[in-house]
């Protein structure tokens, strides 16, 4: 990269660089950021009940477009807090002050499309453009306050889009949300182009592979500890257990502990070490993290959902929601862990794909079986798709510096 104006020594430069994380190693995972993360625990909650709710197909859409939002508000404070370091007392206040603001979101998602429309929207926008104003005046003399000043731009109109669909009733909140969520998703993939300013290069976002990996680890698992949570709460609150009841909740945890091995068994690590020798980890990190990861956190709690439901009443023949759950969300994992590594590593992988197309599959059948029935199965087919891709040659030959897109 090259050295421009804004890097030169000067007071400016020398906070920027107070605030700034050490180089040189691997950055780790602060204790303020695990704390942060607990607010999205909450979250993660909150869009689980909501689904378990509505379990119909608007039901599913605005569950979608909340965790879209919650997921926009946690990774945009990820690539912050990759450069800024959350020792730093100043960013430390920010990030708890993010917190507070999650926490508030949070809250209000069980209402988001009724009377806590408008506590969204503007928690929304106050995060969004809060921590970009933060960026701009913590990165004084820095290159990157370039880059963040028109991140502001962008979140300065996805933050009014937010405001503005709290403040609508109606098929119109649902438009201008995911309007917002478009321009944030949108500002990303186009390098934040704006007039005047110009366009950020994926090689001039410089992320710490290592430690941007940990924290989208870190997502998976509270998702996964979230599913892990639903179907526990589900089982202590049954009058009566019966072998049925056991069984189903038997199936869940192995679902859960699949969902696990899927991702973790090799793909986390592996994933870090590409993204952490990648000669572009900007893009590496937009593509295979933060655009992708959200579709297999979507997957987990769309899973734990309908296991909670099928767990409910697993005598049950040809329900609907369990049938959409269950299969529709382990086709949402699977479609997403298998883009993710197709992304780092160039591959196909084809177990993944052989997993959709038994998906497929049963979703012939889900209406002729119980939820029991239909649960054991989903379980078997995630734990068979973990097992072959244990098996199969690592991915580890091939390398990060061909991968991403």
């Amino acid at each position: 990269m090259t050295t421009d104006r804004r890097d030169r020594p000067g007071p400016d430069r020398a906070r920027t660089r107070e605030l700034l994380r050490p180089r040189g190693g691997s950055a780790r995972v602060t204790n303020v950021e695990l704390y942060f993360d607990l607010v999205y625990v909450f979250a993660v909650t909150q869009l689980s009940t909501y689904l378990i709710r509505h379990p119909d197909a608007v039901g599913a859409l605005h569950g979608a477009l909340l965790l879209a939002m919650v997921w926009l508000l946690w990774v945009y404070t990820t690539w912050v807090t990759n450069w800024l370091d959350p020792e730093r007392i100043p960013v430390r206040l920010m990030l708890l002050a993010l917190a507070l603001g999650s926490l508030v979101i949070s809250a209000a998602l069980p209402g988001a499309f009724g009377g806590r429309g408008l506590a969204v929207g503007v928690a929304y926008a106050v995060i969004q453009i809060g921590r970009s104003i933060f960026a701009v005046a913590a990165l004084r003399g820095h290159r990157l306050q370039r880059n963040f000043q028109r991140i502001l731009s962008w979140c300065l109109v996805s933050g009014t889009l937010a405001v503005a669909g709290g403040c609508v009733t109606g098929p119109a909140r649902a438009a201008l949300w995911l309007a917002a969520v478009g321009v944030d998703v949108l500002g990303g993939v186009v390098g934040f182009y704006t007039p005047g300013l110009g366009r950020s290069r994926t090689q001039d976002w410089a992320i710490e592979g290592n430690h941007f990996a940990e924290r989208c680890q870190a997502f998976i698992l509270i998702a996964l500890g979230e599913s892990i949570v639903v179907v526990g709460a589900a089982l202590s609150r049954l009058t009566s257990v019966s072998i049925r009841e056991i069984a189903a909740f038997l199936a869940a945890f192995l679902s859960s502990v699949a969902l696990w091995w899927l991702y973790f068994d090799r793909s986390a690590e592996e994933g870090a070490r590409v993204l952490a020798t990648s000669d572009d980890p900007g893009r590496l990190g937009r593509s295979a993290y933060h655009l992708i990861h959200p579709f297999m956190v979507a997957g987990i709690i769309v899973v734990a959902a309908g296991d909670k439901v099928a767990l409910t009443n697993p005598a049950a023949v040809g329900r609907a929601p369990v049938a959409w759950m269950l299969l529709g969300g382990s086709a949402l994992f699977l479609a997403g862990h298998a883009a993710f590594r197709a992304v780092l590593w160039g591959r196909v992988p084809w177990a993944k794909l052989g997993g959709l197309v038994l998906i497929a599959l049963l979703g012939l059948v889900a209406p002729h079986v119980s939820a029991l029935v239909l649960s054991v199965c989903a379980a078997a087919l995630l734990v068979a798709v973990a097992a072959v891709d244990s098996v199969s040659p690592a991915a580890a030959g091939v390398s990060g510096t061909h991968a991403g897109t």
